[in-house]
């Protein structure tokens, strides 16, 4: 009898826990650029609460995440800070090219800690930035693998910068990372996206980079090799009016066409 009660209650107790597993396993991976943080979390709690489909996102530098892609981690959607990543995306197969679309836009600023004693700066050819940052550093995102790293140099040498700039640059894995480095003081200046700044109450946007002086900056998102159909409703969710609310008060350009 002892062990029937025990039997029993083992077989009562494996629904709870395979629940628990199937609701793992139905977590929607999303990969996204480190600068979509704040807004994509907002957009992935709204579509869970609609569709309830649990998302988890991972944020790093695009580059880094369509190559995890292409080795096969696990997600269903990538998002990227630049056209660049998604078009290696697309040549190694690792992401859907015929579900991409054009999401997001951006603008590119120059930041300083908050209490900085810098004030506005128009930014074109004759600004001396190298002197702007004194005896520190400028972070950016890293100009090899980083889009805002990238568009910081596209716009640099557009405005005839670069090379009086190039030695004062502390080049980061990502947008966040530079962003943080100037809210705590280690750095005096920074080159982020608008959304980024306005993100963190301890910067302050000093200048604003001509749109003209660097490629537009366009976020895609497409869906993996990978994808369920699951990660069809997600992609089009995020071109929702739901969405693009969120994705415009966080201070993004929204491109898509609302579904």
């Amino acid at each position: 009898m002892k062990y029937c009660r025990i039997l029993l209650a083992l077989a009562l107790a494996l629904p709870a826990w395979a629940d628990r597993a199937l609701a793992q396993d139905q977590r929607l991976i999303v990969f996204a650029a480190a600068s979509l943080k704040d807004a994509l979390d907002d957009v992935n709690a709204a579509f869970t609460q609609a569709k309830g489909v649990p998302v988890a996102a991972s944020y790093a530098g695009s580059s880094q995440l369509i190559k995890q892609i292409e080795q096969g981690a696990p997600a269903e959607v990538f998002i990227s800070a630049d056209q660049e990543s998604m078009d290696y995306g697309a040549q190694k197969q690792a992401v859907q090219d015929k579900s991409r679309i054009g999401l997001l836009g951006n603008r590119l600023v120059l930041i300083a800690p908050a209490d900085s004693a810098v004030g506005h700066v128009a930014i074109g050819p004759g600004l001396d930035l190298a002197a702007l940052a004194g005896n520190g550093r400028i972070t950016i995102g890293d100009v090899r693998a980083v889009p805002v790293g990238r568009y910081a140099q596209a716009a640099l040498q557009k405005l005839g910068l670069w090379d009086s700039v190039q030695p004062k640059l502390a080049m980061v894995e990502n947008v966040r990372v530079a962003l943080s480095l100037v809210a705590r003081g280690e750095a005096p200046l920074g080159i982020v996206y608008e959304t980024d700044a306005r993100a963190e109450p301890k910067v302050k946007v000093i200048g604003s980079f001509p749109a003209d002086s660097h490629p537009m900056i366009v976020y895609p998102a497409a869906l993996t090799a990978a994808a369920t159909p699951r990660a069809a409703a997600y992609l089009e969710f995020l071109q929702s009016p739901a969405a693009r609310a969120i994705f415009e008060q966080r201070g993004f350009i929204f491109l898509a066409k609302t579904s």
